[in-house]
């Protein structure tokens, strides 16, 4: 499909693709997706190929992709959405208000990383590209809407800088809150645990004692060393903890395999045993420089242990690899005791019912003055000392 917008030169043209496949690989890692293992094409590839997407689920692809002299220079990981599944960015009260007036809210176009509630470029450019190929891309989207007749256009989890951007194309900034962990440069865990207050510092040392007294041992593997067999005992236990909490199990384990053979410094495999036996597990992106936490599962209860497979364990791991950051997934203010402060999202909206898209604007600004409120008061946990830098 060609999306070129009005007015634009002959050598630049836009093309929607349906399969990221369509392109090379090394082409859409170019583009600044490299670092961020949930934007690489591979990762993008794995879900569309292994049945995580499709309309079973409700994600369609429809990536836009911007061509300069028959050069890649752009693109925006894009899908067609018929519900508000695997977003993180939750908009269900505004499909209701749809319904309510008797319009419909699906389908919806939506640019993310699917089931990824992680930051990252969604206007994908070349290092050379200039301030125009973003405005190309972003006007490219929006007619794409048109075309399509969507209700709205969703960015999600967006850098600081697009959503800049994307407001002074007319879209709605939304403020979200999540908890990431810094690393400070520390030489081991004892000196991040340093930082902390006595009380804090005392409880994730009983915390993990008590998973060690039990006798629960860890192998920590990437897309190498996991085998086959790691990685069919993984999806088991993965799948297990969806299905107990009324969930749906999204990801295959083909697309566990693949993702592990086509980017294997990208992942983590956190496996807890007992006895020689897998009891639980944790699974993690590596990027360049952030520990993304995604999934867990287990098929026994021990305390605590949940704490050390998603946290302890993936804070050591960025000391050890010199990792700046942990961003271990959505929501939990319970990490803040585990070292976890809170820190700001973001996300940009279109409605084209200009009654909703502005009914919508008043909505957000009273929420942002509440989210700004909310990461005040979670900053006053902080479990630091106070001569500490956070």
């Amino acid at each position: 499909m060609n999306t070129t917008p009005a007015g634009v030169g002959a050598a630049v043209r836009v093309r929607v693709i349906e399969a990221v496949c369509e392109l090379a690989a090394a082409d859409w890692n170019a583009l600044g997706a490299a670092p961020f293992p949930f934007l690489r094409h591979e990762f993008l590839a794995a879900l569309e190929a292994e049945g995580c997407l499709g309309e079973r689920f409700g994600w369609l692809p429809r990536h836009v992709t911007l061509w300069r002299d028959g050069r890649l220079e752009g693109a925006v990981p894009l899908y067609l959405k018929f519900n508000s599944y695997g977003e993180f960015v939750f908009d269900w009260a505004w499909a209701d208000a749809y319904q309510r007036s008797g319009l419909e809210y699906y389908p919806k176009l939506v640019s993310a990383s699917p089931y990824t509630p992680a930051t990252g470029p969604k206007l994908l450019l070349r290092p050379d590209a200039d301030e125009g190929t973003r405005r190309l891309l972003i006007a490219a989207v929006r007619e794409l809407a048109e075309q399509l007749g969507v209700s709205s256009l969703h960015w999600l989890f967006t850098t600081a800088d697009e959503t800049d951007d994307l407001e002074s194309s007319g879209l709605l900034r939304r403020t979200g809150c999540q908890f990431h962990w810094q690393n400070r440069d520390y030489p081991d865990f004892d000196a991040f645990l340093a930082t902390l207050t006595s009380s804090k510092r005392k409880n994730i040392r009983k915390e993990r004692r008590k998973v060690a007294e039990a006798g629960i041992d860890f192998r920590l593997l990437d897309g190498r060393t996991a085998t086959a067999e790691d990685w069919v005992q993984y999806h088991a236990m993965y799948e297990s903890t969806f299905n107990r909490r009324g969930g749906v199990p999204t990801l295959s384990l083909g697309f566990f395999e693949r993702i592990a053979e086509q980017m294997p410094e990208g992942v983590l495999l956190i496996m807890a045993e007992h006895a020689g036996e897998p009891v639980a597990s944790a699974f993690c992106l590596v990027g360049d420089d952030t520990l993304y936490g995604r999934h867990w599962g287990c098929n026994t209860r021990f305390d605590n242990l949940h704490f050390e497979a998603c946290y302890y364990q993936g804070q050591e791991f960025c000391i050890r690899h010199g990792l700046a950051r942990f961003e271990p997934g959505a929501q939990g203010e319970h990490k803040i005791a585990r070292g976890f402060l809170p820190s700001e999202t973001l996300s940009a909206h279109w409605l084209a019912d200009r009654r909703f898209h502005d009914a919508i604007a008043r909505h957000l600004e009273f929420e942002r003055t509440g989210m700004r409120e909310y990461i005040a008061e979670m900053s006053d946990r902080s479990p630091y000392r106070a001569t500490q830098t956070t």
